[in-house]
């Protein structure tokens, strides 16, 4: 008997999930190969990358030598405490890893670090808009000529 649980659905296990017989063809995680992981990653796309603004986030990207786009988020205490923090970088994780084919590296196009910055207006945003001004300051990245 678990008493802290506050349902009966099942607990949640491992990172993939199996839909009847079927396993789903998009991935459930964010790996660490699709992260930027180092201050020296964050720091060289901030200092040499793109930068595009909108109201909820500024995008800055700059082309990798990798096959993959990765991505890093920078959420700041400004912006309001923990759990708006935890909360911004889940959506944008998720608005990433969503992205459709036409958003992602591939065949004539070259993969992007890129760095998400967070603005206090993403707390209050819905969803939609976040994905809408993501997806369109990728694309603004992808079609400009330094990527």
């Amino acid at each position: 008997f678990d008493r802290f649980r506050l349902s009966n659905r099942p607990r949640r296990g491992g990172s993939s999930a199996v839909i009847g017989d079927r396993h789903p063809t998009m991935s459930l995680t964010h790996g660490p190969e699709a992260r930027l992981r180092s201050r020296a990653e964050f720091t060289a796309v901030q200092q040499h990358g793109r930068r595009v603004a909108a109201r909820t986030l500024t995008l800055l990207a700059m082309p990798n030598k990798l096959d993959h786009d990765r991505l890093g988020i920078v959420a700041s205490r400004r912006m309001g405490g923990a759990i708006t923090r935890n909360r911004a970088k889940r959506r944008i994780r998720e608005i990433f890893r969503q992205r459709d084919d036409s958003m992602r590296a591939s065949s004539g196009r070259r993969a992007l670090d890129l760095v998400v910055i967070a603005r206090r207006e993403i707390a209050t945003a819905p969803f939609a808009e976040i994905q809408r001004e993501l997806v369109t300051a990728i694309g603004r990245l992808r079609t400009s000529r330094a990527s």
